[in-house]
């Protein structure tokens, strides 16, 4: 049964990722706010099918936690699944993410369209350059930017290395960072077909102001980062 749900989902979550990036790539023309209409409506029906068709509740804590102004968010990556609930839970951001994802079709060619910060790793010199000024534009433009500072997806239980980048982007934009935590790979596993019933947890964590991370070194705020995100994630059953 799980096989058959899960084959169902993945299914009608390909039709829909199509159809919502087509709308989404079309009104772009109309502007921003009519494409991130589409996209939180994609957000918002993905989860809808993961609860009808896999069992799986979205629950967030914390939102009292989101400031006012635009700022960084770090957040653990467990999943596809945090990717796809972002558009639900920020406010209108644009991510940092590898250059490849454009070529992916439909939902990459909706990436590009929305405006992202895109970055080839080959040249980590220039990718950090890139972020950061790029970083600080859409900032400016009072849109948030999301970041993973492990890279990559880390399966529930372990910790890849984190990076300095959205520390880095915060303090040039003179903004602060909210950290995020989650245990959506428990539900959604990396490159895993299945889906497991059971409830994504994700967790604003205390917001870190524009003032704090300016005044506190960087290696010191990465290593808080980390332990605090870490140690929700745990707590989340991740």
């Amino acid at each position: 049964m799980l096989l058959i749900r899960s084959t169902l989902f993945n299914l009608l979550f390909a039709v829909s990722t199509i159809l919502f990036s087509t709308l989404l790539i079309v009104s772009r023309i109309f502007g921003f706010r009519a494409a991130w209409f589409w996209a939180k409506t994609w957000s918002a029906s993905t989860y809808w099918l993961l609860h009808v068709l896999c069992g799986i509740k979205l629950r967030v804590e914390g939102r009292e936690h989101l400031p006012e102004e635009a700022c960084v968010v770090m957040s653990k990556h467990q999943s596809a699944a945090e990717t796809i609930a972002m558009p639900i839970l920020v406010p209108p951001y644009v991510w940092i993410l590898k250059r490849e994802l454009y070529f992916i079709p439909f939902f990459g060619w909706g990436l590009a369209v929305m405006g992202t910060i895109a970055i080839r790793r080959g040249n980590p010199r220039e990718a950090i350059k890139q972020v950061i000024e790029q970083g600080k534009y859409f900032l400016d433009m009072r849109r948030w930017v999301v970041i993973f500072p492990e890279g990559t997806r880390s399966a529930p239980g372990t910790t890849g290395k984190y990076q300095p980048g959205g520390i880095v982007v915060a303090h040039k934009a003179g903004v602060g960072i909210l950290p995020m935590a989650t245990n959506a790979g428990v539900c959604w596993p990396k490159n895993s077909f299945i889906k497991h019933p059971g409830t994504i947890n994700v967790r604003f964590l205390p917001f870190i102001d524009a003032e704090t991370v300016a005044a506190t070194k960087r290696s010191d705020l990465l290593a808080q980062l980390e332990s605090d995100i870490e140690s929700a994630t745990r707590e989340l059953g991740g």
